[in-house]
């Protein structure tokens, strides 16, 4: 399923493997482009709902029409900026969780968005792992329900929330990065990734890889899952990309 071009206003990419309604929502505030698409984009891996809005006018307006469980919300947008939505969702006493993203730094900045009622405050630029882990904490504390599931492949376990990765009872010394292509793979088991898709799904927006970059972190991944063995849990797919053969199950907390 595509994503839809981004006008500016609202752009909506569902959920890949989980009925809709049973999909946490989130509201993706954010005017530049190129940066709404790949918070979209990695928002949707990781298996929720995703709107997006360019100002806080229509962002209001697409909270109103579908009630969000979390708003990512750009502090500097072009009319209505991010403080004015906020205090526009508090006075309506609206305790929608707010992730506030915003290129100022200053301390008093930080301390107006929380004040105003913002749950945490991330500053541009800033690392796709840190954005996913901050929301993932936000909607641990306010939707303690919608934990990410422990899934089982082969003789895997992955713990998605702790970035834990085991084979037959022994974890896996695995970066951040290919936990994160790990985990692009295995929440779609069998779909094909191009290298273009895993660059922009697994690197900050700021960062300058090749394709290159990616085929010496698969190769790496592979070593650590123990391809050696003859067992090809990552398959390459001609000049295209990446996918992860194994059927993979959710596995009770």
């Amino acid at each position: 399923m595509g994503l839809l071009p981004f006008q500016g206003n609202v752009c909506i990419l569902e959920c890949l493997f989980l009925e809709r309604d049973a999909v946490t929502h989130i509201l993706v505030v954010e005017d530049e482009p190129s940066l709404c698409q790949l918070l979209v984009n990695n928002l949707s891996f990781e298996g929720y709902s995703v709107e997006a809005a360019g100002d806080g006018v229509p962002a209001l307006a697409a909270h109103a029409a579908r009630r969000a469980d979390l708003i990512v919300l750009d502090l500097m947008l072009p009319q209505m900026d991010g403080f004015e939505v906020l205090r526009n969702l508090r006075e309506r006493k609206d305790e929608v969780p707010v992730l506030m993203l915003t290129a100022r730094g200053q301390e008093t900045d930080r301390v107006q968005g929380l004040s105003l009622g913002a749950d945490d405050y991330l500053v541009k630029p800033f690392s796709v792992l840190e954005l996913i882990a901050r929301v993932k904490a936000i909607l641990r504390r306010t939707r303690p329900v919608d934990r990410p599931p422990l899934l089982r492949s082969g003789p895997f376990r992955f713990d998605l929330p702790r970035l834990e990765a085991r084979r037959e009872g022994r974890t896996l010394d695995l970066t951040p990065r290919e936990f994160r292509l790990l985990e692009i793979l295995i929440t779609h088991p069998g779909r094909t990734h191009s290298r273009r898709e895993l660059l922009q799904l697994a690197w900050e927006p700021d960062a300058r890889p090749s394709a290159r970059t990616v085929d010496v972190h698969i190769a790496n991944l592979r070593k650590k899952l123990g391809e050696e063995q003859g067992t090809p849990w990552i398959a390459t797919v001609g000049g295209e990309g990446y996918r992860w053969v194994t059927p993979v199950e959710p596995e009770p907390a």
